[in-house]
This record gives C-alpha cells, structure tokens and sequence, in this order.
C-alpha cells in the first residue's frame, strides 16, 4: 500500500470533515489500514484543519512506543479493523446535528429521500455510564459495528464511529446522515409550531 498516497487522502479528508463542523481542532480521529497489520492514524495533538504528515503514524498492531503519541481512539480503531475485514478507513467525528438528534431518540429514522436510501432507521447507541466509557469502548464499539447492518454508530453524548472500504463513500454516508438528521431537528420545530 501507497503510506504517502494514504497520508495524503486522510489530509484532505481531515480538511473536509472540519470545514463541515464534523472534528474541530482537538476532536476527532481518522485512520487507513496500510497493511495486514498496521494502519495510520492521526497524533493526539493533530489540528484536523492543517493536519501534517508528521501528525499521521503508522501503528502495528502490536503496541510500541508510538502508541504514546497515538490518538485517544486507536484502540477502538485497531480493533475495528482486527474484527471487520471491510474496514479500509475509520473516522471518529462529532456531526452537530446529529449528536443533538441522538441526545433525544432512540432512533434516527429519515424523512427524506437519501436518508431513507441510505439508511432506514438506525438505532441510537446509549454508552449509558459515561465515568468508564472509555474503558468499555474499544470492546463495544467493534462489537457493535461487526453485528449493526450499517457500517457505523452513532453513539448518544459521544459522536459517530465509521468505517467503509472506500474514504469517499464514507464521507458520502457522513454527510447524508449529518444532513438527514439536520431535517428532522427541522421537522421536529415546524411541526411543535404548528400544534
């Protein structure tokens, strides 16, 4: 696998999921496997606007010293990938749409035409206990993912977790869901106006 081509491709998605508000300066993380036992992942200190080449490691599987300088999420990446052979690329985002939507339903069910398409109904994942969130999700997270019919998660309080094996179908997914809940927050207020 091409590491520069791959570095490059998660720079300018980087650049895209924050100028759509999906990570801000410190939030968020995206990776692409590069081997059968590695893949690249952006640094805990990456500024996803101008993300550097220096701010994406590779990590093997197996842990090592740059696993110091990793994202928060490269657990939940890792696994992701060690479970689910279609897992090319991963992100982490926080959609502000979305995340207002899920804090609310139990599901997100799309009114319009892309959402339906896209997706149907996709169930809103409560992380319930948030004070061991981060000790339970590197397990739940791929658990989830490996038995859920959509290739991501949306989790309540927390953000969305996805994986495709194309990087702009996952963008493509991201948007429309971002989009659909968007519509529904919308519908929601037109709809309380009008009683």
């Amino acid at each position: 696998m091409n590491r520069a081509r791959l570095k490059e491709e998660l720079k300018s998605f980087s650049l895209s999921m924050f100028r759509k508000q999906f990570f801000s300066i410190y939030y968020g993380s995206i990776s692409a496997k590069s081997d059968s036992s590695s893949f690249i992942i952006n640094t805990k200190d990456a500024i996803f606007d101008q993300l550097a080449t220096d701010q994406l490691i590779e990590l093997y599987y197996q842990r090592d010293y740059r696993w110091n300088d990793a994202s928060i999420d490269a657990k939940i990446h890792r696994r992701i990938y060690r479970q689910i052979s279609d897992a090319k690329y991963i992100t982490f985002s926080l959609a502000p749409y979305t995340a207002a939507y899920s804090m609310i339903h139990a599901t997100i069910e799309p009114r319009d035409y892309f959402g339906k398409e896209e997706f149907g109904i996709i169930k809103v994942y409560d992380p319930k206990g948030y004070d061991e969130w981060y000790k339970r999700a590197p397990t739940e997270i791929p658990n989830y993912l490996a038995a859920c019919e959509h290739n991501l998660i949306v989790i309540r309080g927390y953000g969305v977790f996805a994986y495709n094996r194309d990087l702009h179908m996952m963008a493509k997914q991201l948007a429309v869901l971002e989009k659909s809940s968007q519509l529904l927050m919308l519908t929601q207020e037109i709809e309380q106006e009008m009683r």
